[in-house]
C-alpha cells in the first residue's frame, strides 16, 4: 500500500510540475474563455485519463523489458532533459491555435475533449508520465498523473481569469525546471549507483 501511495504522489507532483507552462495549461486557459470552467475541467480530465492510461501502458511495457537499474538511470536523465526542455518553453504556436479554432464541434464537452487530447499527444507531460510510469504501480501512476494535470489547469483556469492571463510565466518556467533538474540528478546518481554496485 505504501508503494501505492507513493507512485501516486510522485506522479501527482511529477506531472503538476511538468504541466506549469506547458502548452496544454494555455489550451486550457484559451478554452476557459470559451466555455465553463467545469466543462473545460471535466473535458482535460477525460482527455487526460485517455492519454495517460496509453502512457502507463507503455510504461509497462518498457519496465517489463528492461532492467531496473538502466530504467533508473534512463529516467533520471529524462527528467534532466524535462528540466531542459521545461526552461526553453513550450508555447502554443499559431498553427495550435488554427488547428483548436477549427474543431467545430457542438458539444462543448466534446470538443474539450478533442482539442485537449490533440494537444496532449507527445507531449512533456506524456511522456513524463511514461518516464515514471516504469517507476512505479500503473493504477498509481495513471491516477496520480490525471490528478496533477487536472489540478495544474485548473490552477491555470482559475489564476488566468483572475489575472487577466498574465502569469508570471518564467518564473514559473525556473521553479518546474530546477525540480526536474533534482528528481533527475538523484534518479541519474540512483541508477548510476545500482548500475555500479
Amino acid at each position: 500500500m505504501t508503494a501505492f501511495l507513493t507512485g501516486l504522489a510522485v506522479s501527482s507532483i511529477a506531472i503538476l510540475v511538468a504541466e506549469m507552462g506547458d502548452k496544454t495549461q494555455l489550451v486550457a486557459m484559451s478554452l476557459a474563455t470559451r466555455y465553463r470552467a467545469r466543462t473545460v475541467i471535466l473535458g482535460i480530465t477525460a482527455a487526460t485519463a485517455v492519454v495517460h492510461a496509453g502512457s502507463v501502458l507503455l510504461a509497462e511495457v518498457l519496465g517489463s523489458g528492461i532492467p531496473t537499474d538502466w530504467l533508473t538511470f534512463t529516467a533520471g536523465l529524462a527528467f534532466v532533459v524535462f528540466g531542459f526542455w521545461t526552461l526553453r518553453g513550450d508555447e502554443m504556436t499559431a498553427r495550435d491555435e488554427e488547428r483548436a479554432a477549427s474543431r467545430r464541434i457542438r458539444s462543448g464537452l466534446l470538443t474539450v475533449f478533442v482539442v485537449f487530447l490533440a494537444a496532449e499527444l507527445g507531449d512533456k507531460t506524456m511522456l513524463a508520465t511514461v518516464t515514471v510510469g516504469t517507476q512505479y504501480h500503473w493504477l498509481a501512476v495513471w491516477i496520480g498523473s490525471t490528478v496533477g494535470m487536472v489540478a495544474a489547469d485548473a490552477v491555470a483556469i482559475v489564476l488566468g481569469a483572475v489575472l487577466g492571463r498574465k502569469l508570471p510565466e518564467q518564473a514559473v518556467r525556473r521553479g518546474a525546471a530546477a525540480l526536474f533538474f533534482a528528481a533527475g540528478a538523484a534518479m541519474t546518481g540512483q541508477g548510476a549507483w545500482l548500475l555500479l554496485s
